[in-house]
């Protein structure tokens, strides 16, 4: 396995991206998952392929993203030329290709995609990169890149219901706490990612509430 080719893709695909879906968050990904998975499976060795597998969806899961990807079906079709060249075999690639293109929040508001364990473990970890200190860093960041405002009282929180409510409403960054972030640690999928996810969770609530107390001063 060369999951040194992958790493050359994400950084060429995310080179200049400045919103928190960066190379290194898809390193921070790739460590994460791989980490909570070795804790849930202690057994599980490092050099394993269900390792690999979970290191390369945690790498290129960002680079398909409607977010910042403008044409994702031609990414795709490099990531399909790409992953056997890795040395993964068809029913590997795709689980990968399944997961990276199923993991995303806004992809599962509507319909929830049961994904392999291997996605499992990267979905919940991309997540829990949502959470705690640089969840924080990261929605802050996020949102002044697309010109939402900190806070605004007048703008209340909306449920979300639709992937198209979801990239369309008029947000702030507060409000995007309430409306996603403090839920995530209700949707994690594995055992170690549920006690990361709610240690992480605790910390930005910790914010929120200091946050407000100093906006009502």
């Amino acid at each position: 396995m060369d999951i040194e080719l992958v790493k050359q893709f994400t950084r060429v695909h995310l080179k200049g991206e400045k919103t928190g879906h960066d190379y290194y968050h898809g390193q921070r990904v790739a460590n994460l998952a791989t980490k909570m998975y070795l804790s849930d499976y202690p057994n599980a060795h490092e050099d394993s392929r269900v390792v690999a597998i979970i290191q390369t969806g945690s790498y290129l899961h960002d680079t398909i993203d409607e977010k910042i990807c403008e044409n994702p079906s031609k990414v795709i079709a490099e990531i399909e030329e790409l992953l056997p060249k890795v040395g993964f075999t068809e029913l590997e690639v795709q689980d990968i290709l399944f997961t990276i293109q199923h993991m995303s929040f806004s992809d599962n508001i509507e319909h929830h995609y049961k994904l392999p364990l291997s996605g499992q473990y990267v979905q919940d970890a991309d997540r829990i990169e949502s959470l705690g200190a640089i969840g924080i860093a990261r929605a802050f960041t996020y949102g002044g890149k697309h010109g939402n405002k900190i806070y605004d009282p007048e703008i209340k929180p909306e449920k979300l219901v639709s992937h198209d409510q979801y990239r369309n409403h008029d947000e702030t960054t507060i409000n995007h706490f309430y409306e996603k972030l403090f839920d995530l640690e209700g949707l994690m999928n594995t055992p170690a990612a549920k006690k990361e996810a709610h240690r992480r969770t605790e910390y930005m609530r910790e914010f929120v509430q200091e946050f407000m107390d100093e906006w009502n001063v």
